[in-house]
């Protein structure tokens, strides 16, 4: 074997170890963690993270979190909505748009919270607690990300639990979220709680 393959199989053995210790955190931290939409507790804080929006119109990841958010105020459970995103200009302020989407649903504006500066998981969790001052939340994402917005959640001193969105994406999307999940956002995700 030459000098190129043994650097090429020796980065390959030290991706897939960042791979799997990141698979594994995300699956420790979030174990037991995920509830079926009848399981959430009364009083509940939703955290509802978000995803794109264009001309005022949330896109299918964003829509599916807001129906689920919609579903379980309905049943009674939930006191508090978070709706955390990127609130600039540039990428059409999530948060507004989710705001606005719950409020057309029938959820009361003094539910909803509005955080704009939620530009990423790691964020949005970090955010809900030092900022809202909100120790225990139910995260609303779908199921591809929902286990490593947990495990962030926790990490960032939020008792955290999670309940999967709706999701009527289209089956390339959801291939391709998994695999970024898989290969990006893991990973990055270990990296933010180690430094």
């Amino acid at each position: 074997m030459g000098p190129i393959a043994k650097s090429a199989c020796a980065v390959a053995i030290v991706v897939e170890l960042i791979i799997t210790v990141s698979l594994t955190w995300i699956h420790v931290a979030s174990s037991g963690r995920v509830l079926e939409p009848s399981g959430v507790p009364s009083g509940s804080t939703l955290l509802v993270l978000g995803s794109l929006v264009s001309d005022g119109e949330p896109g299918v990841y964003v829509r599916g979190r807001l129906d689920t958010a919609v579903e379980l105020y309905r049943s009674g459970a939930v006191v508090r909505i978070i709706n955390s995103g990127n609130g600039s200009a540039g990428a059409g302020d999530e948060p507004a748009v989710m705001g606005a989407y719950l409020r057309e649903h029938g959820v009361p504006a003094e539910v909803i919270t509005a955080d704009a500066l939620g530009t990423d998981t790691a964020a949005s969790c970090r955010r809900a607690r030092a900022v809202f001052g909100v120790t225990a939340l139910v995260v609303v994402t779908q199921d591809f990300h929902l286990r490593r917005a947990i495990a962030l959640c926790r990490d960032a001193g939020v008792q955290a639990r999670g309940v999967r969105a709706q999701c009527r994406c289209p089956v390339t999307g959801q291939i391709r979220n998994r695999v970024r999940e898989l290969v990006f956002a893991g990973p990055r995700a270990l990296w933010t709680i180690l430094t």
